[in-house]
């Protein structure tokens, strides 16, 4: 390699150029899953234990906002958390194989209940629209969402082969136009409830057999008052979900972290609180009970927008725009259900947990699709079987939301006595106990989940006999694929280990990426070592993201007669150093640009490259072989080499344990 090519070749990380999302959009990604259960666990709850559900589903939504405050404290622990590596860390390898299985049994419900309520609604609208063409509409309701919903999984089944992942801003423009109509349906619901004057709902319980399950065997239980009300709270539970969204997306919200989360946790709170519980308090002051448990049992805020007050007409155009609504944030719970789950079987896969078959890339979207694949058929075979009943498989959906928040609930509670180290925040009510903090408040969340959880286990068989069957299964695969990968070589680790995994792009010159460096301040930080980030952590830290393009630089060593293209691949040497540089980013929430540049000179790389971007800064961490200001002499050096007529000033620093040395470059 000849000194004209040092530090031209260059190749730029794409996938690491990570881009940070408001709290607003957060939340929005979290509501359209955890929203969507608006449409349904009203009217499940309705019919399970009759016109006292209202309540109940007002209470499991502040039940929410404290489960929400569970999941901060989680995510301030760990920026990639969620359920597999809460309990990992609290209760070991077993129990976390175990906390994923009822979570992953989670996900294969979301998708159906999501979609069969979608086609529930969409099958209301047309019964309603379709005689007004005067076209005979006589499809069974169940029967086209069961086809509804096939034919909704089977296309985003599709698109998540192809690696299309879910897109903040399409879930931005769903919330928005989800809450537009929320906010008309709340208001009109409110002027008719002063128009027509209302009823409270009763506070008393009327279970139906179904509901009882096996209590309905022992009668003298069902006379203790306090077990009755944990019983209908159980039932209600489901309007609870899409919690663990919330982790999935914390490592995507930008600086400052915490902060940013707490404020998305709230607005999920305060939306779900009023469109779920608000209106499925409001659909019972107006529906008629009868209609509820009949007409309206399937789509209940279809049933409110029609009983309100108003022209026909009126009420048929807000059904319109409900079912619409509804639809979007339905069939996005559904491919969120897909994404969530092959996320999941990704990051219990990295710990050797799923054979290398679950594994294998597809050869052309590099997606590991046989995960997709049986997430999805498992959804469709759930969706056939249920027959679109949804009150059975609303039933089946309490059994993994309950269990996965008693796992980490569990686990947090664990590792306050375990794991000492400092949190930013903590779940409110605590007591000092030597070097840990007792966590009052959250044991008592832990005491309301476990009681849901059991008296599920009595009152809902089908849940429990589909849950513990489907959560052993996916126990036992997990535990033989895992004991098959100790004794098997990975076949397909150099598929695995593609340049594709870090979508790799390669350019000619550094000057190429200049179109893509908007802000106005740009920051160059040469790294070598993944032990020594404490200089990219400064950065990091103090930074201001708005203003300042990160620009993360590796200068790959081509020694002797290798030429630039045999050096331009992705090494597990790589690997190991960029890793670290993308959770770093991802802690503190700010955007990085990391690139690679093949070069025999790293010196003439970092000025090159410095050059060629209008860096007004390079900052290096120290190197233990020469020591920072061989190090600075040397870049002064290269600067003094390379400095051409039109090179602007540089701040020069190098950075380490709590030191820095400065050094202007002119």
């Amino acid at each position: 390699m000849n000194s004209q090519s040092k530090g031209r070749e260059v190749l730029v990380l794409s996938t690491a150029m990570l881009t940070f999302i408001s709290f607003w959009r957060a939340a929005a990604v979290v509501l359209c899953d955890m929203g969507s259960s608006a449409y349904y666990a009203g009217s499940i709850a309705m019919n399970a234990f009759g016109p006292a559900a209202p309540w109940y589903v007002l209470a499991v939504m502040v039940f929410g906002g404290l489960m929400l405050a569970v999941y901060v404290e989680s995510c301030a622990m760990f920026v990639r958390g969620g359920v597999y590596k809460v309990v990992k860390e609290a209760l070991g390898h077993s129990m976390a194989k175990l906390s994923v299985s009822a979570l992953i049994f989670d996900y294969m419900i979301t998708g159906p209940i999501s979609s069969i309520s979608a086609g529930l609604y969409v099958s209301g609208l047309l019964t309603n629209l379709l005689p007004l063409a005067h076209i005979n509409w006589h499809v069974p309701p169940r029967v086209f969402a069961v086809v509804f919903a096939v034919l909704v999984t089977g296309y985003f089944w599709k698109e998540n082969i192809k690696g299309v992942e879910e897109s903040t801003d399409k879930n931005f423009k769903i919330m928005g136009f989800v809450t537009v109509v929320g906010a008309l349906l709340f208001a009109w619901s409110l002027v008719t409830v002063g128009l027509r004057g209302f009823t409270l709902p009763p506070f008393e319980l009327k279970f139906t057999d179904e509901a009882l399950g096996w209590m309905k065997h022992f009668p003298a239980w069902r006379t203790i008052g306090l077990l009755g009300i944990v019983m209908a709270f159980g039932h209600s539970i489901l309007a609870m979900s899409g919690l663990e969204t919330l982790a999935q997306v914390y490592r995507e919200i930008e600086d400052p972290k915490i902060k940013n989360l707490k404020r998305a946790a709230l607005a999920v709170f305060l939306f779900s609180f009023v469109f779920t519980g608000g209106l499925t308090f409001l659909s019972s002051l107006i529906i008629p009970g009868d209609l509820i448990a009949g007409k309206y049992a399937d789509n209940l805020l279809s049933g409110l927008a029609l009983e309100l007050s108003g022209p026909y007409w009126a009420r048929l155009v807000l059904q319109s725009l409900v079912v619409v609504s509804g639809s979007l944030m339905l069939v996005g719970a559904l491919n969120t259900s897909l994404v969530g789950a092959n996320g999941v079987l990704n990051r219990v896969a990295e710990d050797g947990i799923l054979h290398d078959w679950f594994r294998q890339l597809h050869k052309k979207y590099g997606t590991t699709y046989r995960m997709i694949n049986v997430i999805a058929l498992a959804q469709i075979g759930v969706i056939i079987l249920s027959r679109g009943d949804i009150y059975l498989i609303g039933e089946a959906y309490a059994f993994g939301v309950l269990w996965s928040l008693v796992f980490i609930t569990l686990s947090l509670i664990i590792l306050r006595f375990k794991d000492h180290m400092p949190r930013e925040w903590m779940f409110p009510l605590n007591f000092r106990l030597g070097r840990a903090y007792a966590p009052a408040g959250m044991a008592l969340v832990f005491a309301v989940l476990l009681a849901a959880s059991l008296a599920n286990l009595l009152t809902k068989r089908v849940a429990t006999i589909a849950g513990l069957i489907s959560t052993a299964a996916l126990y036992a695969v997990f535990q033989v694929s895992e004991n098959l990968t100790r004794k098997k070589p990975q076949f397909y680790a150099q598929a695995q280990d593609s340049d594709e995994k870090m979508n790799l792009r390669r350019e000619s010159d550094v000057s190429a990426l200049l179109p893509e460096l908007v802000k106005p301040g740009r920051i160059l930080v040469p790294v070598r070592n993944p032990n020594n980030l404490a200089h990219l952590a400064r950065v990091l830290e103090t930074v201001d993201d708005s203003t300042t393009e990160i620009i993360v630089l590796s200068a790959k060593i081509a020694r002797g007669l290798q030429s630039a293209g045999d050096a331009a691949a992705i090494t597990e040497e790589d690997r190991e150093l960029f890793t670290p540089i993308i959770l770093l980013a991802e802690k503190y929430g700010k955007t990085i640009k990391p690139l690679m540049v093949i070069s025999n000179d790293p010196f003439h790389s970092i000025v090159h490259t410095a050059q060629a971007i209008g860096a007004t800064e390079i900052v290096m961490g120290v190197s233990g072989s020469t020591g920072a200001e061989v190090q600075l002499e040397r870049l002064a050096m290269t600067w003094g080499l390379l400095r051409g007529a039109t090179s602007t000033p540089i701040t020069a620093k190098v950075i380490w344990a709590g030191r820095e040395l400065t050094y202007k470059l002119t």
